[in-house]
């Protein structure tokens, strides 16, 4: 391969730890009709990264050889036949979709880039951009209203530490948090949390004694447990797995609790109207750019730091977002 065309990327070359992953190069991309390329500034670090890339979803068509990442924030270079080229040289943070992030440049359909303000970095733009999203439209399915509690699981994350914020100030009576350690604890009350919990769930002796919405980032084992935190009528959304699937029968706790109309539902953004993502986002970047909304980064690494970056991550060494910069 002519290395002055070679591209740099971050591909999943075996399924498990990090150390799976592995700088390959690729071909030169060129824009098809309808795709744009942008020289990627910043690269989003996100928990269905690593779930990718541990093989834990092979079933659903994932192979080795994947590339990760679905959002990346930079400039546009090029554009395919029936963009506009007055697209050429605007700033964007773009969605690549559930892969195709790592690379030094991104080729993204026209209808998943967002132009990004002049006050908001692409840092912070891949902190805030899927990540603020599931966060809103999460609350919105769990069908959240003003003066209720919520509970966020799994806050230290960039959706959970969203989700917080938004809660906080919509309007909520209360807004409990569960975190791995006081510090982090601090952290989310200054983001708007009103109750420290540990990931159990217990804790905090003053706060509520149950919840009107509960969102969950985590999933995994324990997440039956957290039913019996939902008040009557409470809804619980799971807007993330990074703790692993549920137990199969967890369904039987609901169940069990027949007599508090308790709600559980999944939520992906794969099933907002992109238009309505859109307008989310904007709006989010444009407030983030305000200072409204307080992007949290945790650390910026290199494009080639990949292995690092997912050894934090599966340390739970990380508050917030890791970015990625080639």
């Amino acid at each position: 391969m002519n290395v002055e065309t070679a591209l740099k990327a971050i591909a999943i070359k075996t399924f498990g730890g990090p150390e799976g992953l592995a700088v390959v190069d690729l071909p030169e991309p060129a824009p098809a009709a309808g795709q744009v390329l942008i020289a990627t500034e910043a690269v989003g670090v996100g928990g269905v990264d690593t779930v990718i890339r541990s093989g834990a979803l092979a079933a659903y068509g994932f192979e080795e050889g994947f590339v990760p990442g679905s959002e990346v924030a930079g400039t546009v270079t090029a554009v395919g036949d029936g963009v506009d080229t007055s697209w050429i040289g605007r700033r964007v943070w773009a969605f690549t979709g559930t892969g195709g992030g790592y690379v030094e440049q991104a080729l993204v359909p026209l209808g998943q880039i967002l132009p990004l303000p002049g006050s908001l970095s692409a840092v912070d733009a891949v902190t805030l951009g899927s990540a603020g999203a599931v966060a809103h439209f999460g609350l919105r399915h769990g069908r959240f209203a003003p003066g209720e509690t919520v509970l966020v699981r799994g806050a230290s994350g960039s959706i959970g530490i969203m989700a917080v914020q938004l809660a906080a100030r919509r309007g909520a009576a209360a807004v409990a948090v569960t975190a791995s350690s006081a510090r982090r604890g601090e952290r989310l009350r200054r983001l708007g949390a009103t109750h420290v919990l540990d990931r159990s769930g217990g804790g905090g002796d003053d706060a509520p004694a149950g919840y009107d919405v509960i969102i969950d980032v985590v999933a995994g084992k324990d997440m039956p447990s957290f039913f019996d935190r939902l008040n009557p009528n409470g809804r619980m959304v799971a807007v993330g797995a990074v703790g692993g699937q549920p137990p199969a029968d967890f369904g039987t706790k609901i169940m069990a609790s027949f007599r508090k109309s308790m709600s559980f539902a999944t939520f992906s953004t794969a099933t907002v109207p992109p238009a309505d993502l859109g307008a989310v986002r904007g709006e989010q970047f444009a407030a983030a750019g305000r200072g409204e909304i307080e992007t949290v980064v945790h650390e910026v690494l290199p494009l080639d730091a990949a292995v690092l970056a997912h050894r934090k991550m599966a340390a739970g060494e990380v508050f917030g977002r890791i970015v990625l910069t080639p």
